[in-house]
C-alpha cells in the first residue's frame, strides 16, 4: 500500500482486468546436420528465406565427406530447407553438425598462407576461411590503390599571411596508423614513380612546433622511436605522401550466394579499418561473425608497412609482375596491382555421426549439435534431414541413434515434437521394422522419400521428406491453426515420391504410425496421415500432442505473474479466470470440441485441488481439462435402399 503522509490529491493507476494468455508460436522449426559451410558451435542461426541460408551455409552443393565411398552426397540439409520454405514455413534455427576427421586432425579450412622471410611455420600469415568445409575454398581478390598526395605545407600560425612566415608540413586527411608510400627528398630528378617506401602514420606531439603532428615509421611499434633502427622519418624530409588501401572481393564456390567485396582497407592491426579487424577470426559483432566468410591472420607482421609489404609480394593478374613493382606506377591499371589466390585443403569432413548431432557444451560456454537447441525456446518442430540416408547400407545403428537423440531432445524440451525420416530405398516391410523399435508421442514418422527436381543438377531426385513435412506443418499452423492435423496437405514441389504406395499398403502402415505421403489421381502428391509413434491411443494423434503443447507453454508463459504472489483465495481467483478466458477464446474460434464452455473445459483452483501441505510448501495447483478436436481419419457413410411402402 502507498504511504499518505502529508494532505493533498492523490491520483493512482490501478487495473481492472483480467490478465491475459497469448497463444505462442507453433510454426518455427530446428533443423540439424551436415552443411557446406557455417558455424559449427554457438547459437543456431535463425533464417527467414533460402538465400539466408545461402549466405550463410553455403548453397546445395553436393558434400564431399571424407569416409564416402560413393564419392559426393546429396545436401540433404539445404534441400531440406528449401523445401520448408517452398512449403509455407516462416521461421527456421539452423544447427550445421561436422565430421572433424580423427586420423591427425587434418585440415578442414580454406587456407592460402605464406611463410615469412625466416621460414618460422608459426609465422605464417594470410587468409582463410572462418568456417570449415569444401565450400571455404574460394577466390580472394585483393586490388591495392594509392590516393592522391596528402602531403601540405602550411604557416605555423594560420593567421599569419605574410609568405615568410614559419611552415611546418602536414598530412591533410590522415588518419592515425594509415600505410603510406611515401618518397623522399633525397629521390634524384627523373627517377621512376615507383621509388619509395612504405611507411605507417605515427602521430606525435612537435616540440618545436608546440603542436600534435605526424611522422612516418616502418619498425615495430613496440620499440620506442628513439631506440628505433632506422629512426622515424620527418615530414619535412619527404616530397610526397600517398596512403595506401586495399580492396578485397571474395568469390564463392559453387552455389553460395552471391560475390562479397570490401573497399578502402587498411593494413596497421590498430587501425580500425584493417585487414585484421575486418577479418578478425573473433569479431565481437555476431553479425560480422556470420557474414564475413574470410580470416585475415598476421601472426608476427607487427604494422601496416610490413603486412602491406607481404602481401605486395605477390605476382599481380595481368602478367606476374609483383605488385609492389607496379605500386605507384601512374600508368599501371587494376589488374597490375591485383594479386588474386585460391584457398585449398578445405574439406567437408567425415559424416557426421551420433555424437556430434547430440552435441557438446565447449570451455567458452557455446554449445553444438541438439544442445545447442535448448537454448531457444520458440522451437517447436524439430528435424534431421538426410540423418536415415543409406540407412540400409551400413548406417542402421547411426541412423537409429540419431533418430533416439531427436526423441530423446524433444521428450525433454516437452513442447516440440520430432518429424522423423523413413530410410531411402525402404520397403514396406523395412519400414515396419523401423517403426516398430520406436515408442514416444514427441514424434511422427513420415514414409516414403519424396521425388523434385534438383535446381543443381536438373534432374529428378528423392529427398528425405521431413523438410517438406515441417514447412507443411508451419503452412497448416498458420492457415487453420495448430489443432488441425496436418495432413491432407499437398506437397508443393513434389515431382513423385519413391515408393507409390496403394491403400492395402497403407491399411498396414497406417495403424502402426507410419505416417503415408501419397499420390491421388486429380488431386495431386498429399500427405495422408497424422499419427505420432506412440503406442498410447491417448496420443494417438499428432494434431493432439501438438495443440496440447500449444496450451501447456501459452498457459506457463501467460501465468507467470502468479509465481511468489500470496498463495489464497483472491490468487485462486485470478489464475482461474485468466486460464477460462484464454479456453473460452480457443472454444470460439472452433479449436475444442462441444458447443458450451462446461462440454469444452473445466478450470478448478480452489481447496479442492490444494491441501494444506500444498499451501505450507508454497505450491499452488490448478486442474484444467480440454475436450481437443480429433481428426476425422475415417469418413463413413452408410447408404441403403429406401422402398416406397418403408416407413420414415
Amino acid at each position: 500500500m502507498p504511504e499518505y503522509l502529508a494532505p493533498g490529491v492523490f491520483v493512482e493507476e490501478v487495473s481492472f482486468r483480467q490478465k491475459t494468455i497469448e497463444g505462442v508460436s507453433t510454426s518455427t522449426a530446428g533443423f540439424i546436420g551436415p552443411t557446406r559451410f557455417g558455424p559449427t558451435t554457438g547459437e543456431p542461426e535463425l533464417i527467414t528465406s533460402f538465400a539466408d541460408f545461402e549466405r550463410v551455409y553455403g548453397g546445395i552443393d553436393r558434400l564431399r565427406f571424407t569416409d564416402a565411398a560413393g564419392g559426393a552426397t546429396d545436401n540433404y540439409m539445404a534441400h531440406a530447407v528449401r523445401a520448408f520454405f517452398a512449403e509455407g514455413g516462416r521461421r527456421l534455427y539452423v544447427a550445421r553438425v561436422f565430421g572433424f576427421p580423427d586420423n591427425e586432425k587434418p585440415e578442414t579450412y580454406g587456407r592460402a598462407t605464406w611463410e615469412p622471410d625466416d621460414g618460422s611455420p608459426a609465422g605464417s600469415y594470410g587468409f582463410a576461411a572462418r568456417f570449415p568445409g569444401h565450400a571455404g575454398n574460394f577466390t580472394v581478390e585483393c586490388v591495392f590503390r594509392l590516393g592522391e598526395d596528402i602531403l601540405r605545407t602550411e604557416p605555423v600560425d594560420p593567421s599569419d599571411s605574410d609568405p615568410a612566415a614559419p611552415t611546418h608540413h602536414v598530412l591533410r586527411g590522415a588518419q592515425p596508423w594509415d600505410t603510406v608510400w611515401a618518397t623522399t627528398t633525397a629521390t634524384p630528378p627523373g627517377s621512376p614513380a615507383a621509388d619509395g617506401d612504405l611507411y605507417w602514420v605515427e602521430p606525435y606531439f612537435n616540440e618545436t612546433d608546440g603542436r600534435w603532428t605526424h611522422r612516418l615509421r616502418n619498425d615495430d611499434p613496440a620499440i620506442a622511436p628513439e631506440d628505433a633502427s632506422p629512426p622515424p622519418v620527418e615530414l619535412s624530409d619527404v616530397d610526397s605522401v600517398r596512403v595506401l588501401t586495399v580492396g578485397v572481393v571474395v568469390s564463392p564456390l559453387g552455389n553460395f550466394g552471391d560475390e562479397q567485396g570490401w573497399e578502402g582497407l587498411t593494413f596497421d592491426p590498430r587501425h580500425r579499418s584493417s585487414l585484421s579487424r575486418v577479418f578478425d577470426p573473433a569479431p565481437a559483432a555476431p553479425g560480422s561473425y556470420l557474414r564475413t566468410p574470410l580470416v585475415f591472420d598476421h601472426r608476427k607482421l607487427t604494422h601496416g608497412a610490413e603486412i602491406a609489404e607481404k602481401l605486395m609480394a605477390q605476382p599481380n593478374v595481368l602478367d606476374g609482375a609483383l605488385v609492389i613493382d607496379r605500386l605507384a606506377d601512374r600508368e599501371a591499371g587494376d589488374a597490375e596491382r591485383t594479386f588474386r589466390v585460391r584457398l585449398a585443403n578445405g574439406l567437408d569432413g567425415e559424416r557426421p555421426g551420433p555424437g556430434e548431432y547430440e552435441g557438446d557444451e565447449m570451455a567458452d560456454g557455446s554449445k553444438s549439435g541438439l544442445l545447442a537447441f535448448e537454448d531457444l525456446e520458440d522451437i517447436s518442430i524439430v528435424a534431421a534431414p538426410g540423418s536415415t540416408s543409406g540407412l540400409q547400407n551400413g548406417f542402421t545403428s547411426q541412423a537409429q541413434t540419431i533418430t533416439r537423440l531427436l526423441i530423446a531432445h524433444c521428450e525433454h524440451m516437452r513442447y516440440r515434437v520430432a518429424v522423423l525420416d523413413s530410410g531411402d530405398g525402404q520397403t514396406v516391410s523395412q519400414v515396419r521394422a523401423f517403426r516398430a523399435g520406436l515408442d514416444t508421442k514427441h514424434a511422427a514418422l513420415y514414409y516414403p522419400w519424396v521425388r523434385t527436381f534438383d535446381p543443381l543438377s536438373e534432374v529428378d531426385i528423392h529427398l528425405p521428406p521431413s523438410g517438406f513435412v515441417a514447412g507443411i506443418y508451419a503452412r497448416n499452423d498458420i492457415e487453420r491453426g495448430v489443432h488441425k492435423a496436418p495432413a491432407n496437405e499437398v506437397v508443393r514441389l513434389a515431382t513423385g515420391f519413391e515408393v507409390l504406395l496403394n491403400r492395402a499398403q497403407q491399411e498396414v502402415l497406417n495403424p502402426e504410425g507410419v505416417n503415408c505421403l501419397r499420390f491421388f489421381e486429380g488431386r495431386g502428391y498429399r500427405v495422408w496421415g497424422a499419427r505420432t509413434a506412440s503406442s498410447d491411443p491417448e496420443w494417438k494423434y499428432l494434431n493432439v500432442r501438438r495443440y496440447f503443447a500449444f496450451l501447456e507453454r501459452s498457459i506457463e508463459k501467460g501465468t507467470q505473474f502468479a509465481v511468489f504472489e500470496p498463495n489464497g483465495p483472491k490468487l485462486w481467483s485470478n489464475v482461474r479466470s485468466t486460464i477460462e478466458d484464454f479456453l473460452f477464446n480457443e472454444l470460439s474460434n472452433n479449436h475444442l470440441l462441444g458447443t458450451k464452455p462446461a462440454e469444452a473445459y473445466f478450470v478448478r483452483c480452489d481447496r479442492t485441488t490444494m491441501t494444506q501441505n500444498d499451501l505450507d510448501n508454497g505450491r499452488l495447483v490448478c486442474l484444467v481439462g480440454v475436450a481437443p478436436l480429433r481428426p476425422a481419419e475415417f469418413v463413413i457413410f452408410r447408404i441403403g435402399q429406401k422402398t416406397a411402402d418403408s416407413s420414415s
